[in-house]
């Protein structure tokens, strides 16, 4: 069956595991983002915190996806067969590039303007919210793109543990040496990826003072 023929005749389960990827990546930066930025700002003046926490992602973006999602699938609470451990997998790996880019961006605030700031009598909390997350926007959002990349590219690997999403189709490819029914799971995860990577670089350039 030609490439063409698949797409017109599973049309509907192509857009129901799309439906599937996307809802697996949202939850997974979602919870990336409540963990990563808040705590990229805390490492900001704690070197020692910094070293550890930033080694420990380091550590677990070198993991292979398909290793992380069995290391999880007997953890208690997190684990399983199914979205739940894609989600947390996901996660992990969407940590590094939100939290380096968030630590980056507030320590690379200008000691001159932070000084202004005290000198107005601004409080730290005026400092983060008025001054250093408005002029770091653009590097946590340039973070959070990469994330985005890279989830939607390792979400196709959760189909292998029955968490669903485009990856179904790779899988089923395969298994069928077909590569029309690879390419069903390939071209919408990658249009995905260029699609979210153009939203966000508009969204990136409005909110840049």
């Amino acid at each position: 069956m030609s490439l063409w023929n698949f797409l017109v005749n599973y049309r509907a389960e192509i857009f129901s595991r799309t439906l599937e990827h996307l809802l697996l990546v949202a939850a997974a930066m979602l919870a990336a983002v409540l963990v990563g930025i808040p705590l990229g700002i805390g490492l900001v003046g704690r070197q020692n915190l910094r070293r550890w926490v930033l080694g420990a992602a380091n550590v677990i973006q070198t993991i292979p996806s398909l290793a992380l999602f069995g290391f999880l699938i007997p953890v208690p609470f997190l684990g399983g067969i199914g979205a739940r451990t894609a989600t947390v997998a996901l996660a992990l790996y969407a940590l590094l590039p939100i939290l380096r880019n968030t630590y980056t961006g507030i320590a690379g605030v200008d000691p001159a303007v932070l000084e202004s700031a005290r000198g107005m009598g601004m409080t730290p909390a005026q400092i983060l919210w008025d001054v250093q997350l408005p002029l770091s926007v653009a590097v946590i959002l340039a973070g959070v793109r990469v994330a985005m990349i890279i989830c939607i590219g390792v979400a196709t690997i959760a189909a292998a543990i029955g968490a669903g999403g485009l990856g179904v189709f790779i899988f089923r490819g395969v298994a069928m040496v077909s590569n029309s029914v690879i390419l069903a799971g390939a071209i919408p995860a990658a249009l995905l990826a260029i699609g979210v990577d153009l939203v966000l670089g508009l969204v990136e350039q409005k909110l840049t003072p």
